[in-house]
C-alpha cells in the first residue's frame, strides 16, 4: 500500500487535471463561434444568420427539410461535454409563437424537459397543420424524449383555444380542447396516444383519444361529440350531417373516428 502523501498527490492531481479539462471546455465553449454547430446538424436541419459563441448563439434562421422553422437561440452546459452529450437551454420565436425547453442530445436521442411556450396556430401552420386554421396553442411537456425514427416518451398537456377551420362550418369558432399524455402514452411499439377533451365553454362537447403511429405516419382521432347550447348555423347542420351517419348514443352523443396522416 502506497504512503499517504502519494495517494494525496495523485488525488490532488486528478482534481487538478479535471479543473484543467473543465476550464478548456468552458473556455472552447466562449471562443467558439456559434457557426461551428452547423458542423454537427442534421443533413435536413440548417441556421444561417448566427452570432454568438458555441456557449451562447443564436441563429436568425433555422429550416428543416427546406420549410421555414422560426430562429433559436441556446445556453449551452459545458460540463456535460465531459459525458459525451449536448445539453442547452433553448428559446425558439416563430413569428409569435414562443418556446423554451432544457434540451439534452446523446446518442442520437433528444430529451427535451420542462417544454413550455404558446403561439397562434398560425404562425406554424407550415408544419404540416390544415389550411386556414386558426387559433392559439399552449403547450407545457414535462417530458419529451425521440431518436430520428420515433418518439419514446411524452409527458404533458398540449392546449388549444378558440380553434376554428376553414373546412370545418366556414370558419366558426369551435371553442377549446386539451390533449393530455401521460407516463403511458407511448406503447412498445411507438404508438402515440392522448386523451383529448374540450376545455369547456365552446359549441361542442368532445370526449375521446388521438392515437399516432409513426411505423405508417398514420392516426385516428375517436370519441364522441354532442352539441352545447346555441352554435353557428353552418356548425349545426354539418354536425347534424354527421349524427344521420354515424347515429347518436343513449345520451345524444356521436360517435366519431377520424383517420389522419402525418
Amino acid at each position: 500500500m502506497p504512503p499517504a502523501p502519494r495517494r494525496r498527490t495523485w488525488a490532488r492531481a486528478i482534481v487538478i487535471a479535471t479543473i484543467a479539462v473543465i476550464a478548456a471546455l468552458a473556455t472552447l465553449a466562449f471562443a467558439l463561434p456559434a457557426a461551428i454547430v452547423t458542423h454537427f446538424l442534421p443533413a435536413n436541419v440548417a441556421m444561417t444568420d448566427l452570432s454568438g459563441s458555441l456557449w451562447h448563439g443564436s441563429a436568425g434562421r433555422l429550416t428543416v427539410n427546406n420549410l421555414d422553422a422560426g430562429a433559436v437561440e441556446w445556453h449551452l452546459a459545458p460540463l456535460a461535454l465531459l459525458g459525451l452529450t449536448v445539453a442547452a437551454d433553448v428559446h425558439w420565436v416563430k413569428t409569435a409563437f414562443v418556446l423554451d425547453a432544457s434540451v439534452r442530445i446523446s446518442g442520437g436521442v433528444i430529451a427535451a424537459h420542462d417544454v413550455h411556450g404558446e403561439g397562434p396556430l398560425q404562425d406554424v401552420a407550415n408544419f404540416g397543420l390544415p389550411a386556414g386554421v386558426r387559433g392559439t396553442a399552449t403547450i407545457s411537456m414535462a417530458r419529451l424524449v425521440a431518436d430520428p425514427t420515433r418518439v419514446r416518451a411524452i409527458v404533458g398537456d398540449l392546449g388549444i383555444a378558440a380553434l376554428s377551420l376553414q373546412s370545418v362550418a366556414g370558419g366558426a369558432d369551435l371553442g377549446g380542447y386539451a390533449l393530455k399524455f401521460g407516463s403511458d402514452a407511448v406503447a412498445a411499439d411507438g404508438t402515440v396516444t392522448g386523451r383529448l377533451s374540450d376545455t369547456g365553454g365552446g359549441p361542442l362537447q368532445l370526449e375521446g383519444t388521438v392515437t399516432a403511429t409513426p411505423a405508417t405516419r398514420t392516426g385516428m382521432i375517436s370519441g364522441t361529440l354532442q352539441e352545447r347550447g346555441a352554435m353557428p348555423t353552418a356548425l349545426a347542420q354539418e354536425l347534424n350531417g354527421i349524427a344521420q351517419l354515424r347515429g347518436r348514443d343513449r345520451d345524444g352523443r356521436i360517435p366519431v373516428d377520424l383517420e389522419f396522416a402525418f
